[in-house]
């Protein structure tokens, strides 16, 4: 027989090919693309679910008028990318978006029970319904993943056929179909059902499928596999054990977020234009070499001056990490910490620059004198910051601020040389402790001992999450370090109150180290609560002088004292001591440490031990 022709695609204007043109599902804002539904993330569209695909392909199908570039030089640096892009407007009028697959693949149907492939239900083009039934289906509820990023479809087949003799390599070869139907009687896994029609197995439940070692009973281990890089990344063998989870668990995917401030000299966008070229002109020697290359790049014209260009080398020659002979990028992102302290103390007026200007951080007008007792000093107005928010990677089943660099999963098969970003505009307090009346506090015995305590909790956690122990992250629980994230989150729930501004939309970002003793709270969405005056107002000595009291005294009683102070262990691992949701806790987009190292008890004290806290002192007049 003759085979047919070969299909010919239509051709477009002068010949070309048209853009292939794909359904459209839901709509995601630009910030969520960075912290809810970033590549890797499970979304759930109506009835159906995807996960959202890697970025291999998205220097293509992302528009530049949609996606435009942005640049902050400091943390493209600690990130080792030349540029970041915002992710692709999603509306009505947007040509393209983030690129989605389907997962996971098995499906039931809720009206004849089948659990199958989505495929093998024959569904209509662009629809998910049974084509025998005609009833939405269900995407599987259940999927299974590894701390090392990998993602799978739950092994139903195994899970029927574990009190068989077949072993998992012979998984879907008994020539039956899966069933899966509930009960009713309970609202637990109990009630899901699981039957082969093979006969062989008889009818399960999904109780126990999220035991620990529920998968490594049944001899399975990670294949490695990573849907959101579709077809193009053949699985490899991972080996790591495997944990049931549900589709819409947070613990199925974390982003792991990395963030700046632009400060000066970067802060007024004139280096901008240099974002690509920053590595090669950091190893030329001299202002004639620099000259020369400037030359060659800009043959119009360099945007800015050469004396500039060397000045901004100088100002990331001042951020190496000066102590390290081979520094880490835990020393990196410290190093660019301390560049923002000293900036965020010494100030940078507004009347002083230009308009274009991104960072402006003035001394508030009044006596600070006030603030003395509270042990409280330096207070800022930042009246305008930029913050530059980046997606570096993700992880499953463990929290980005408790594992190890090892364990985070890129956002493509092949290495970018940028990052999907968001980026703030706003505005925030800055505000300092006494380093005097902060240093005898942290020699006394009690403080030492509460904090050695949640430091050996947390160093737990880090070490049970570790794959390479050489590489385990030290906890960063210090005195100063909970001290400053306890009262952070005080001020936070204080201002939600006095200042109108709901918990969510505000921030704290910690400078916690021997030479630094500060905390910013900022605003840290850019919708309308975002840039109003209404924060930086709060930064005045007398409004800043009540709001710390008002926040100690509030602090002092939790609803679920006496059990919330008294309790010795908290949280996840026991890594909080008195802290809980009705006292100090917030928002998982205000802390940046997950809610965890937190103790209010280092702020007013105990019933036994009242002089424990740094502001006992405001709470005895």
């Amino acid at each position: 027989m003759t085979p047919p022709p070969a299909r010919r695609r239509r051709a477009g204007t002068n010949g070309a090919v048209p853009a292939h043109t794909l359904p459209r599902r839901g709509a995601v804002r630009r910030a969520q693309a960075i912290t809810t539904y970033g590549v890797g993330s499970l979304i759930a569209v109506d009835h159906e679910s995807f996960v959202v695909s890697g970025l291999d392909e998205a220097d293509k199908n992302w528009s530049t008028d949609e996606s435009r570039r942005i640049h902050e030089r400091r943390l493209a640096r600690l990130l080792d990318v030349d540029y970041f892009r915002l992710p692709p407007a999603s509306d009505d009028t947007s040509r393209d978006g983030l690129r989605v697959r389907r997962f996971p693949l098995m499906h039931s149907c809720p009206e004849c029970n089948e659990l199958q492939r989505h495929r093998d239900f024959n569904p209509p083009p662009g629809q998910s319904v049974c084509r025998t039934c005609g009833v939405d289906l269900v995407p599987s509820r259940f999927v299974v993943a590894c701390e090392a990023g990998h993602l799978g479809e739950f092994p139903y087949w195994q899970w029927v056929h574990r009190s068989t003799d077949r072993g998992a390599s012979t998984a879907g070869r008994c020539g039956g179909k899966l069933r899966l139907r509930s009960s009713g009687r309970t609202s637990s896994l109990r009630s899901i059902l699981v039957s082969c029609t093979c006969g062989q197995a008889p009818e399960v439940s999904m109780e126990g499928s999220f035991r620990r070692n529920a998968l490594k009973d049944l001899g399975l281990t990670c294949r490695g596999t990573r849907p959101w890089l579709g077809t193009s990344a053949p699985a490899q063998e991972c080996g790591l054990p495997l944990r049931t989870l549900q589709r819409g668990s947070s613990a199925v995917w974390q982003p792991v977020l990395k963030s700046a401030l632009s400060i000066p000299p970067w802060s007024d966008g004139r280096a901008d234009p240099l974002a690509e070229h920053w590595d090669r002109l950091r190893n030329l020697n001299g202002r004639a070499e620099i000259e020369g290359v400037l030359k060659f790049l800009f043959p119009d014209g360099s945007p800015i001056p050469v004396h500039e260009v060397m000045a901004l080398l100088d100002a990331e020659h001042e951020e190496d990490p000066h102590d390290e002979d081979a520094p880490t990028f835990d020393h990196r992102y410290r190093a660019l910490r301390n560049k923002e302290y000293e900036r965020l103390r010494s100030g940078n007026d507004e009347s002083e620059h230009s308009h274009d200007e991104q960072f402006v951080c003035e001394t508030p007008p009044g006596d600070q004198s006030m603030l003395g007792p509270l042990g409280v000093t330096g207070p800022m107005l930042v009246k305008k910051l930029r913050e530059v928010r980046a997606l570096k990677a993700f992880t499953r089943l463990a929290d980005p601020e408790s594992t190890t660099e090892s364990k985070e999963m890129p956002l493509s098969e092949s290495p970018l040389r940028w990052l999907p970003a968001m980026e703030v505009r706003g505005e925030g307090v800055f505000l300092r402790l006494d380093e005097d009346r902060l240093g005898t506090w942290e020699k006394a015995t009690a403080v030492a001992a509460r904090i050695k305590r949640m430091r050996a909790a947390h160093q737990r956690v880090l070490e049970q999450r570790a794959s390479d122990p050489s590489r385990l992250v030290p906890s960063p629980a210090t005195p100063r370090m909970v001290l400053l994230h306890t009262l952070a989150h005080v001020l936070i729930n204080e201002w939600s109150l006095e200042a109108g501004y709901p918990a969510a939309s505000l921030r704290e970002r910690l400078y916690a180290a021997d030479d630094m003793a500060g905390v910013l709270i900022y605003t840290a969405t850019s919708d309308s609560a975002g840039s109003l005056g209404g924060l930086v107002a709060q930064g005045e000595p007398e409004l800043l002088d009540r709001t710390v009291r008002s926040a100690v005294r509030r602090a002092e009683w939790c609803s679920s004292d006496p059990l919330c102070m008294e309790t010795e262990v908290s949280g996840t691992g026991g890594t909080n001591l008195a802290a809980c949701h009705a006292c100090v806790m917030l928002p998982e987009t205000s802390c940046e440490h997950n809610n965890i190292l937190l103790d209010r008890a280092l702020l007013v004290g105990t019933p036994d031990d009242p002089h424990l806290g740094f502001f006992a002192s405001v709470l005895s007049r």
